[in-house]
Order: C-alpha cells, then structure tokens, then sequence
C-alpha cells in the first residue's frame, strides 16, 4: 500500500494544487491526511486536494512522489477511481 502525490500543478483559487491518493484503501488515505493535518474538506470522492505549500511537507511524511499519469493508472488500477460521470451524480443527490 502507498500514497501517492502529483506534481503540483493544478490551478485553483489562486494557487496550484496536488492530488493525494491510496493507491489501494481510502482509509489509508483518510488516515494519511489526518496525521499529515490535511482537512477532511479537501477530499473529492477519491482523492484530497492539497495546495502546494503542502507538498514538500507530505513527501516527507512519507507519500510518494509521481507524475498525473502515473497518479491516475494507480487510481484506475485500485478500483478506487471515481469517474466525472459518476462524481456529478454523487454530488446531485
């Protein structure tokens, strides 16, 4: 099991922003963030939403360093992957 990271490069709000995810266990994640001090409102369904400033500090927690590419083949390859399609629906209910 691992938490993985992207490259901060997401623009939003006025800053830029990384993506945070498990690579197998959304409770690994959701602990990850926690101890790591990282809001429970950050996450989107399958994976947190960290501003930059936060990345240096998380890679020293421990989460793995990887591009967008590679941050979305572990998601598909968990399971964990929420589509557009599907985040739209969960959000409309």
């Amino acid at each position: 099991m691992a938490i993985l990271i992207d490259e901060p490069r997401w623009p939003a709000h006025g800053r830029l922003w990384s993506h945070l995810i498990s690579d197998s266990d959304l409770d690994e994640l959701h602990a990850f963030a926690a101890a790591a001090g990282i809001p429970r409102r950050g996450f989107d369904v399958d994976h947190y939403d960290v501003p930059e400033d936060a990345y240096d500090r998380l890679v020293r927690a421990g989460a793995r360093p990887v591009d967008g590419h590679a941050l979305v083949r572990a998601l598909l390859a968990s399971g964990l992957r929420v589509t557009a399609r599907e985040r739209r629906e969960r959000r409309s209910h």
